[in-house]
């Protein structure tokens, strides 16, 4: 494992508002809220905005056009995660009895086994700032597009290449992952909603700086 210590950092000056470069994007900064898989507001969170370095939300540019062009738009759930948050997870998982958000993310799980089988990362690749959470939004309904199962939802169920889900529910998460692929980034085994940038600028930094349109302005 890599030493974070050596590699942590509170710079966000290479770091933007996604909304600025994605004007179409959706919003729903999960872990801003109530309603994860903790079942409280997660600590870095101070506003529901979606933060990523420059390189990554260029390229998100790439795959919104695309999707725009089929009737879609992209709906994120998350994108640069403190090194804070990432605590708050493990601490949660190693101390806290608290199971109330079980039903929703995680029933067939013991909480143990979120990080033994790799839900849940003691490291986040979202703390290097150039990796996103998102799904499709159908322009014409309004709606999110059928995946399978919900976002941070802990099971095989989630595997992108999981085959015991319907035929257009397996479609729509491999168009998700085609256009992410041609715009640039990499996906993730255990999460069809999982993306990082492939040629991410800082591949071994880590960030702590609060999610915060306003202190990305100080």
């Amino acid at each position: 494992m890599k030493n974070i210590q050596s590699k942590l950092t509170q710079n966000p000056s290479d770091f933007v508002l996604l909304a600025d470069y994605v004007p179409g994007v959706v919003q729903e900064i999960r872990y801003y809220s109530t309603y994860n898989f903790i079942g409280d507001r997660i600590n870095g969170y101070e506003e529901p905005c979606a933060l990523l370095t420059k390189e990554a939300a260029r390229a998100l540019i790439s795959a919104s056009n695309e999707l725009m062009v089929q009737g879609y738009r992209l709906k994120v759930f998350d994108a640069y995660r403190p090194v804070s948050a990432v605590k708050h997870f493990i601490l949660w998982g190693l101390e806290d009895q608290d199971i109330r958000m079980k039903p929703y993310f995680y029933p067939d799980l013991k909480k143990n086994e979120l990080f033994e089988k790799g839900y849940i990362a003691k490291q986040s690749s979202h703390s290097r700032g150039s990796t996103v959470d998102l799904t499709l939004l159908d322009m014409a309904t309004g709606k999110e597009v059928d995946m399978g199962c919900p976002f941070d939802f802990f099971g095989e169920v989630s595997h992108p290449d999981f085959k015991g889900i319907t035929e257009e529910q397996y479609a729509n998460r491999m168009m998700l992952r085609r256009v992410m692929l041609r715009s640039g980034f990499q996906p993730f085994e255990y999460e069809w909603w999982h993306f990082t940038l492939e040629d991410e600028p800082y591949p071994d930094t880590y960030f702590e700086f609060p999610v915060s349109a306003e202190y990305l302005r100080r």
